[in-house]
């Protein structure tokens, strides 16, 4: 029996889950239901990633302390996961006792060996709200092309990158405040030094997906640099202990902390099981799984999103290693999940909260639907609403269910719940048994569209059977009662074992279908073992059809004004303008009416789109603005499309901003997008309705 620890990446504690979020926990809950189900020892353990500038802003605004923003969110975190049959062994918070002690301990190790360093750092101040600046809280116009409205570590519009101290008229997004410049002493991390030990730790077999690997070896091509694991005060999370006396207090930032979460929820578990006689929640050792000594005794397996791998593949295992302790077995990045082919969209009701897809849709359908679509690729994952109602209905109803709900009438009705003694076809029963092998395997190595594959041939083989059988015509005819009993045997036979096979995915079906077969086990050795002269019980539906109706309500309960992000966008165009002529207008929150109607928001047709040679960041588009000649503008949203996904949209764009020359040609406009240029921009995307050439008003 395999000792292994599991771990997802932790959800900020900022904002509900949604089904981004949901794409991580199901594909680990699966992982290790079905590991558990071979007979493996697995523990999952996860947290709130509590801390933060952005948690304490955001508790800020709320009119709470970050103590009661955190608490909150977790137990809408915990509610979120529990619809969606999460088994989390422990869910904890990064802001915690167990996560406070283990930071201090790893990062005094590492300073004692002398991997930490400090020096001076420059940044722009708020003077207003009393804080240094991160990037994404401060914007201004590009030191190259001039385009207002940019962050502070690249343009979207020309892709160059920078430092927030090279923008031209720079503002504070918290407050409107023009920042400061002020220097602080800040704490480093001296990851080049472990530059030649993560060469080899990357490359290690099964340690990283092949193209994460890959990936990092650009990194290393381009050179590792110390990493700053210091934040000045205001700030929530935790001080950083041992600094000089008389210093002001320095917080790790977030990143720190937040990985050594995964150690702090599984400690604070073994401290739930101390002295446990129970054999599903067994007595653990904190020792045995994160100590380097016994890494070879247990295993680690880290589940994450793409995005972060760098935190995860590089910082994570230096800190780990640098600090005596054992390093992840495995480390697994899955992609993004698109919704109808394009990024979820609030405006056209596709990002959508794990609370209101609850509300619409049994969670079991998205589980199976994810399951139907992930690999052990880093792939992005798309949920297209036509594909998954035709999927969950044809595989799931018309073909899983479809197979006990055929048979056990009769054996209700005629045999009194009892099956057959014997089997009728043990060579059909052994060939589904023997498909096992190939499902366990495709589910220990995260391949689970190709597990669902494989176990939709044996729900196909089952149907295949019964329908060449004909049961309902035997059952009409004299003294064939034996044989529809035997044929509805094989059948109900058959629907247990690919229960065996889908408990992974669906644990609540699973528990239903134990009720129905009147049995315990599960599990995924019970596949071998036949029910003959065993009583089942009466048949209730297991799962119903996904009605279009269901579909259209959430989407519905998810959708926002189309025409707010425009507004928004267009009135932050316009403060912007105004900026850069006066800089007591930075001071007003406000536009006069005159001022927006001078932005020209035009319908617009995606001609062309296609990647710009040499503009790692950019994207051409050729557009249709309802005059003679097309014109051409660069977008800087490569990172989040591709050109296909574009191509023929309706998009719009403002057109009578000045044109600006840039290295690869000149843009004649600018296309308005939603979100946040780091995380996420989604391009607002119009109706076919909408005429080109019209304008917004």
């Amino acid at each position: 029996m395999r000792q292994i620890l599991v771990t997802s990446a932790l959800p900020y504690a900022n904002g509900p889950i949604h089904l981004g979020h949901l794409v991580e926990y199901i594909q680990t809950d699966i992982w290790v239901r079905a590991m558990k189900a071979q007979g493996h020892q697995v523990t999952y353990v996860c947290a709130d990633d509590a801390h933060g500038t952005a948690i304490m802003l955001k508790a800020e605004a709320n009119g709470v302390t970050p103590e009661q923003q955190i608490a909150t969110v977790k137990a809408s975190h915990e509610a979120d996961f529990s619809k969606f049959l999460i088994g989390f062994d422990n869910y904890h918070s990064t802001h915690s006792e167990e996560n406070r002690e283990l930071s201090e301990l790893i990062y005094r190790r590492l300073n004692g060996e002398g991997h930490i360093s400090t020096k001076d750092v420059e940044q722009l101040f708020d003077p207003e709200k009393g804080l240094f600046l991160a990037d994404r809280f401060v914007k201004g116009e590009c030191r190259e092309c001039g385009a207002q409205d940019q962050y502070g570590d690249n343009c979207e519009v020309c892709g160059t990158t920078y430092n927030a101290t090279e923008l031209k008229n720079p503002y504070s997004t918290l407050s409107g405040a023009t920042p400061v410049l002020r220097t602080s002493k800040h704490y480093f991390f001296n990851l080049p030094e472990f530059e030649s030990f993560l060469k080899q730790w990357t490359k290690d077999e099964g340690r990283l997906q092949p193209s994460v690997s890959n990936k990092l070896q650009e990194w290393f091509e381009a050179g590792l640099a110390s990493w700053d694991i210091s934040r000045d005060a205001p700030y929530f999370g935790f001080k950083i202990p041992d600094t000089p006396e008389g210093e002001p207090d320095k917080y790790f930032y977030v990143w720190l902390d937040a990985p050594v979460g995964y150690m702090a929820s599984f400690k604070n578990l073994c401290k739930q099981r101390q002295g446990s006689t129970d054999p599903q929640q067994p007595e653990l050792s904190f020792d045995d799984y994160w100590l380097q000594e016994n890494q070879h005794k247990t295993e680690l397996y880290h589940f994450i999103g793409k995005d972060i791998v760098y935190f995860h593949a590089l910082f994570w295992p230096a800190m780990l290693a640098g600090s005596e302790y054992r390093t992840p077995t495995g480390v697994f990045a899955h992609g993004f999940l698109m919704v109808n082919g394009d990024k979820m969209s609030k405006s056209r009701g596709t990002f959508i909260q794990a609370e209101t897809f609850a509300k619409h849709l049994n969670p079991e359908y998205l589980r199976y639907y994810f399951a139907s679509k992930l690999s052990e690729k880093v792939e992005d994952i798309n949920l297209d609403f036509a594909d998954f109602m035709q999927k969950v209905n044809s595989d799931m109803v018309g073909k899983v269910v479809n197979i006990a709900s055929r048979s056990a009438g009769f054996i209700a009705k005629k045999y009194d719940g009892m099956l057959s003694d014997s089997c009728a076809e043990p060579e059909l029963l052994n060939e589904i048994v023997r498909a096992g092998e190939e499902i366990a395997t495709a589910y220990e190595n995260r391949e689970f569209s190709r597990a669902m594959r494989l176990i939709m041939q044996c729900a196909d083989k089952a149907n295949e059977y019964i329908d060449s059988k004909k049961p309902w015509a035997m059952a009409k005819e004299e003294g064939r009662e034996q044989e529809v009993q035997d044929v509805c045997t094989v059948a109900i036979n058959i629907f247990r074992q690919l229960m065996v096979y889908l408990a992974p995915v669906l644990p609540e079906l699973t528990d239903n279908a134990k009720a129905f077969l009147n049995i315990d086990d599960l599990s995924f050795a019970s596949r071998h073992e036949l029910l003959l002269g065993h009583k089942i019980n009466k048949f209730k539906p297991l799962m119903q059809r996904i009605e279009q109706a269901q579909i259209d309500a959430m989407v519905a309960d998810s959708k926002q004004d189309l025409l707010a992000t425009p507004t928004a966008q267009a009135d932050n165009v316009a403060k912007a303008a105004q900026a850069s002529e006066t800089n007591d207008q930075q001071d007003s929150d406000y536009i006069e009416f005159d001022d927006f109607m001078k932005v020209e928001m035009t319908v617009a047709q995606v001609l062309e789109c296609n990647h710009v040679e040499g503009a790692d960041k950019l994207l051409q588009f050729t557009l249709d603005i309802g005059k003679e000649q097309p014109i051409n503008v660069f977008s800087g949203i490569r990172k989040f499309y591709e050109p296909e996904q574009l191509a023929n949209k309706k998009v719009i764009c403002v057109t009578n901003l000045v044109p600006r020359k840039m290295k690869f040609g000149v843009s004649e406009g600018m296309i308005l997008s939603s979100g946040d240029p780091k995380t996420g921009l989604v391009v607002i995307t119009l109706p076919d309705e909408c005429k080109v050439g019209d304008k917004l008003a």
